[in-house]
């Protein structure tokens, strides 16, 4: 008799198991829809926040491309891509979008290494959340920001998961004497290592070309041939330095560009060239 009863306790409970089986399956399977989050803190400073736009159907390999404004290491703001949001969007819709905050630079505390610690915080951040996106990544930066992009992935990324850099007018060569007897330099200098006369193991330490080797990500440059802050010779002497650790690298330069103030002419042609380069190489 107890057998008997038992028993459709025994099938009531199968049929449960079935059921939350299912819905397990059912929940699993649903499609992630689009979503988008403003000002996400990935750490305790005010200004370690980023904006994360985020695809419908994204799954573990969606690959991720992370926007570091400019403003000479201690100004600008990720307000400053938001315009280039919905053009990446446009022609990359099944990828994801960072665009980030990091701390400035001040008179009592420098960009470095604040700033590229700021960038290892946030890769950790992207790494722990349940945004269900890739480790795969590319870095486009503009003029500082640039800089922080290069630098992180031809120096601190020993796990190699950026594949692609974007460099847009930014400083890639600290020796380069067109840059050393610059007007622009000392500032430079005391924006990005706290000191105008900066030691040579200093400028090593910040120097992206220093650490190009043969597993550097491919890299595209774009520079202005009237730029008032980074000399135009910085793209020749990156790309020599990506040429001989046989790196892939597009570079353009734009004769009578500024820095990075260009007409809609010159932007229609840099997304033309970056476009197809981040589509074949990322």
């Amino acid at each position: 008799m107890k057998k008997l009863l038992f028993l459709p306790f025994m099938l009531l409970f199968l049929v449960s198991c079935s059921n939350d089986d299912d819905l397990q399956v059912t929940q699993t399977e649903q499609p992630l829809t689009e979503a988008t989050y403003l000002d996400v803190a990935y750490g305790d400073d005010p200004e370690q926040t980023m904006d994360v736009y985020l695809p419908a159907n994204r799954t573990e390999d969606t690959k991720v491309f992370v926007l570091i404004h400019g403003g000479f290491w201690y100004a600008g703001s990720k307000e400053d891509f938001n315009q280039a949001v919905p053009i990446i969007k446009q022609f990359f819709p099944d990828y994801a979008i960072v665009n980030i905050n990091y701390r400035l630079a001040d008179v009592n505390s420098p960009a470095y290494p604040k700033q590229i610690e700021d960038i290892q915080q946030m890769f950790q951040h992207l790494e722990n959340s349940d945004y269900t996106i890739s480790n795969d990544y590319a870095l486009v930066g503009v003029s500082a920001g640039a800089h922080l992009s290069m630098l992180y992935a031809y120096k601190y990324d020993t796990e190699h998961n950026v594949k692609a850099v974007c460099d847009i007018v930014g400083p890639a060569d600290f020796t380069d004497e067109a840059y050393t007897d610059h007007p622009q330099y000392e500032n430079a200098a005391l924006a990005l290592v706290g000191t105008a006369s900066p030691t040579q193991q200093q400028l090593q330490e910040v120097n992206p070309v220093n650490f190009i080797t043969g597993m550097a990500p491919p890299t595209i440059s774009f520079y202005g041939g009237q730029d008032e802050l980074i000399p135009s010779s910085q793209g020749p002497l990156l790309k020599a330095a990506l040429d001989n650790a046989g790196v892939y690298n597009e570079y353009t330069l734009y004769p009578n560009g500024g820095h990075f103030d260009w007409d809609l002419a010159t932007l229609t042609d840099m997304y033309s060239k970056l476009i197809p380069f981040c589509q074949n190489h990322f």
